[in-house]
C-alpha cells in the first residue's frame, strides 16, 4: 500500500509546486524585463526632450547647420553608447538620422527596430515588447516619439543587448529551482512520515491477522500511532479476536467436557453389556455387534478429547533432528507392519527443524498407522526425510488403493472416512488431530496421489519449518 500511496502523494505535491513555481518564474522574467523597459523608456524620454528643440533639418546630405542642442544630443548619445553599450539614435520621420551612436548605425528597413519606429510615429511609446527568455539571444528595442508643436517630428530608438537581463532571469530561476527542490525534498520527507504514520497501524493489523489465521489466536494488535479511525479499528479488531477466541475456547471446553463426561456412562454401559453377555450364548451375533459399536464409540470419545487438547495446547518448539525422530517412529512401527505383512522402509538422513517433538511424533504415528492400515499384504510403505530451503519434510508414501480426486479433497476433515473403508477400524479424527498438532508449531500436512497408475497409493507430506517461527 505504501508503494502505491507514496508516489500519489509525491505526484500531487510536485504538481502543486509546479503550479506555484511556473507562474512565479514567468513573473520573475516579466519583472526583470519590465524593469529594463522602464529604464529605457526613461532614457528615450530624456533624449526626446533634448531632441525636441533641435532646429536643423536634413538638406539631402549629411551636412547640417551647426546647432548647440544638436551637439549636446550627439555627445549624450555617444556617451550613453560608450557606457552602456546600447545603440541609440534620433531619427526623423523620413528615417534619416538626426543623431545616432554609433555613427554607422542606421534605421533598418524591417525588423523589431523598424516596427518600434513605426509605432512611435503614431505617437505611441513602446511599453510592452515581446518577452525575452534566457535561451533567446534577442535584443530589446524601445522607441519614444519626439513631439514638436503637437506633431511627431522624430523618434528616439534604443536597441539594447539582453545578455545581463537574461543572466539575471536565469539566476533568479536557479534560486527558484533550488527552493523548489528543497521544498520537494521536504515534501517527500513529510510524505514518508505521513504514510508511515498512517500505515503503521495497518501493517500491525495485517501481521496480527496473519498470526491469527495461522493459529496463533493469542495475538493482538498492539497500541500504535496513526489516525484515530485506525486506532479505533485496532481496538475493535482486538475485541472481535477476544470474542472469537472465547467462542472457540467454549467449543473446545464443551467437546472436552462432553467427551470426558460421556466416558463414565459409556464404560458402565459396556460393563452391563458384558454382564448381559454372560447369560447369552458365547457366539451370539447381536451382543457381539453391540459390544463392537460400544468400543467404537469409546474410541470416538477418546479421539474427540485428543483433538480438543491438540487444538488447545501450546506447541513446545525445539530445534530437533527430525531424521532421528522419524527413524525412531519407523522402528517403533516396524513390528506392527511386519505382523500385517507390510514392509516399512525409511530413508531418514539427519535434518534439523523447529518442531514440538511430542506433537511431531504423534502426527507421524497417525500418518504411519494409516499407511500401514490401508496397505495390502506384500506391499511396502516408504518414509523419506528431506531438508531444503526454509522447510523440512517427512513424506510417507504407501502402495495401497489410494483415493479418488474427490476423496483426496476431503481427507483430513473431521469424521470423514471413505465409503470404501467404513469397515476399517477408526474414527475419522486421526488426521484432523495430526493437522491440529502440526499447525500449532507452524507445520502443515498435505495429501497427494503416490502413483499415476492404478492402484496409485497415497502420499502424505508433513512439513515443518527450519527457521524458528516468529523470527
Amino acid at each position: 500500500m505504501r508503494a502505491r500511496l507514496l508516489p500519489l502523494l509525491i505526484v500531487l505535491m510536485a504538481a502543486v509546486l509546479l503550479a506555484l513555481g511556473v507562474p512565479l518564474a514567468l513573473s520573475m522574467a516579466s519583472a526583470q524585463q519590465q524593469r529594463v523597459v522602464v529604464d529605457r523608456i526613461d532614457d528615450t524620454a530624456r533624449f526626446a526632450a533634448l531632441a525636441q528643440f533641435v532646429t536643423d533639418r536634413p538638406t539631402g546630405s549629411r551636412q547640417t547647420v551647426p546647432d548647440e542642442r544638436l551637439e549636446t544630443l550627439r555627445r549624450e548619445l555617444a556617451s550613453y553608447h560608450d557606457v552602456y553599450g546600447i545603440r541609440a539614435g534620433v531619427f526623423y520621420r523620413s528615417g534619416a538620422p538626426m543623431a545616432n551612436a554609433p555613427d554607422d548605425w542606421a534605421l533598418p528597413a524591417g525588423g523589431e527596430v523598424r516596427a518600434a519606429f513605426d509605432e512611435a510615429l503614431l505617437s505611441r511609446r513602446s511599453h510592452d515588447p515581446s518577452q525575452v527568455w534566457p535561451w533567446q539571444r534577442g535584443r530589446l528595442v524601445v522607441a519614444s516619439p519626439v513631439i514638436r508643436d503637437g506633431d511627431v517630428a522624430a523618434v528616439v530608438v534604443t536597441d539594447s543587448p539582453t545578455g545581463q537581463m537574461r543572466a539575471r532571469i536565469l539566476h533568479g530561476w536557479l534560486i527558484l529551482g533550488l527552493g523548489e527542490t528543497v521544498a520537494m525534498l521536504v515534501a517527500v520527507g513529510a510524505a514518508l512520515r505521513l504514510t508511515g504514520w498512517v500505515l503503521r497501524p495497518v501493517r500491525v493489523l495485517d501481521a496480527t491477522t496473519h498470526d491469527i489465521a495461522t493459529g496463533r489466536l493469542k495475538s493482538r494488535v498492539a497500541e500504535a500511532g496513526g489516525p484515530p479511525e485506525l486506532r479505533r479499528l485496532a481496538r475493535s479488531f482486538n475485541e472481535m479476536a477476544d470474542n472469537v477466541e472465547n467462542v472457540l475456547e467454549q467449543q473446545r471446553a464443551f467437546v472436552a467436557d462432553a467427551s470426558h463426561q460421556l466416558r463414565n456412562p459409556l464404560a458402565a454401559l459396556l460393563l452391563r453389556i458384558d454382564l448381559l453377555a454372560l447369560d447369552l450364548p458365547e457366539d451370539h451375533e447381536e451382543i457381539q455387534s453391540v459390544r463392537a459399536e460400544g468400543k467404537r464409540l469409546a474410541q470416538v470419545l477418546d479421539d474427540l478429547l485428543d483433538l480438543a487438547l491438540a487444538e488447545h495446547a501450546e506447541a513446545d518448539l525445539q530445534l530437533i533432528d527430525i531424521g532421528e525422530l522419524t527413524a525412531e517412529r519407523v522402528a517403533a512401527w516396524t513390528p506392527a507392519a511386519e505382523a500385517k505383512g507390510v514392509r516399512l522402509v525409511g530413508s531418514c538422513p539427519a535434518t534439523t527443524a523447529w518442531a514440538d517433538p511430542v506433537a511431531l511424533s504423534s502426527a507421524l504415528d497417525a500418518v504411519i498407522d494409516n499407511a500401514v492400515k490401508f496397505t495390502p499384504r506384500g506391499e511396502r510403505v516408504e518414509v523419506t526425510v528431506n531438508g531444503s530451503g526454509d522447510r523440512s519434510t517427512v513424506v510417507v508414501a504407501d502402495h495401497g488403493p489410494g483415493l479418488t480426486d474427490e476423496e483426496l479433497a476431503r481427507i483430513g476433515d473431521r469424521f470423514w472416512r471413505s465409503s470404501r473403508h467404513q469397515n476399517v477400524k477408526g474414527s475419522g479424527l486421526g488426521l484432523s488431530i495430526c493437522r491440529a498438532l502440526l499447525a500449532a508449531g507452524g507445520g502443515s500436512i498435505t495429501f497427494a496421489h503416490h502413483r499415476a497408475e492404478e492402484p496409485h497409493g497415497l502420499k502424505v507430506t508433513v512439513t515443518v519449518p527450519r527457521t524458528e517461527p516468529g523470527t
